[in-house]
């Protein structure tokens, strides 16, 4: 880990990554590529950790994207394949992750927002596709159409113009909006409602929703119906219930 990305890993299960170039509005520069790497690499290895957050230093940007200026040195084209270390796609995760966006997300810092499971958004952050307006690509914006509707999302992807966090909630691009800076106190509340269900009924959850993303109705339910054997077999299925009918709170052991 460098200090260009921080890593806590809390005691309540939860780990905040935070990406630490506030003077750059946090862009995706080497340094912070390889910083982001390590944490999620960090997060997925450590068992004690369940949930994610991503965040930016400062109040400004949550990330500002690609580092343009790299781009030209290096007379870059089509990025490579694992370039941008993205959760579920360049970075294999199994748990969930949530966005906590305290300033700007535009280009790349969309795309790692929208990687995660959700998004906190205080209300003076702003979200934009602007890589029309550099003559660059977005091809990582496909999985949005199935977060927001077919005509939004062209319209945010061929004028290249910010949506306010207000607008981001109404479409369906963000869970919940929080006070200037208060996201990550918004999301960290986020993170142990999470953390309150049976760690494998969560796991099954989100596994489930990302199969419906991928296949029809018929193989989704079916795939979904496999992923929840296990949750079915645990020893919380069991103790769930019994602690609801002992009126207690239960005691989850993620087997």
């Amino acid at each position: 880990m460098t200090d260009a990305v921080l890593f806590d890993a809390r005691d309540d299960g939860v780990a905040i990554i935070t990406i630490n170039r506030p003077d750059s509005r946090n862009a995706l520069s080497r340094e912070v590529r390889e910083g982001l790497r390590a944490a999620w690499d960090r997060f997925e290895g450590d068992a004690a950790l369940r949930i994610a957050i991503l965040t930016g230093a400062g109040d400004k940007a949550f990330c500002a994207g690609g580092d343009l200026k790299e781009m030209v040195e290096t007379g870059m084209k089509v990025p490579p394949r694992d370039m941008f270390p993205l959760p579920y796609d360049s970075i294999e995760l199994s748990k969930p992750t949530i966005a906590a966006v305290n300033g700007h997300a535009f280009a790349g810092g969309w795309m790692i927002a929208q990687a995660c499971d959700l998004c906190v958004a205080s209300t003076n952050a702003k979200f934009a596709i602007t890589e029309v307006k550099v003559g660059r690509g977005s091809p990582w914006a496909a999985p949005l159409i199935h977060m927001i509707p077919q005509r939004i999302m062209m319209e945010i992807m061929l004028t290249g113009k910010p949506i306010d966090a207000q607008r981001a909630y109404e479409i369906g691009l963000v869970n919940r909006l929080a006070e200037p800076g208060a996201a990550l106190e918004a999301a960290l509340e986020l993170a142990h409602e999470v953390l309150d269900g049976a760690p494998l009924s969560v796991k099954a959850a989100r596994e489930t929703v990302m199969l419906a993303t991928e296949m029809g109705r018929s193989a989704a339910l079916q795939a979904a119906r496999a992923a929840h054997e296990l949750t079915y077999r645990s020893d919380d299925a069991q103790e769930g219930p019994r602690a609801f009918a002992e009126k207690r709170k239960p005691e989850w052991k993620g087997r």
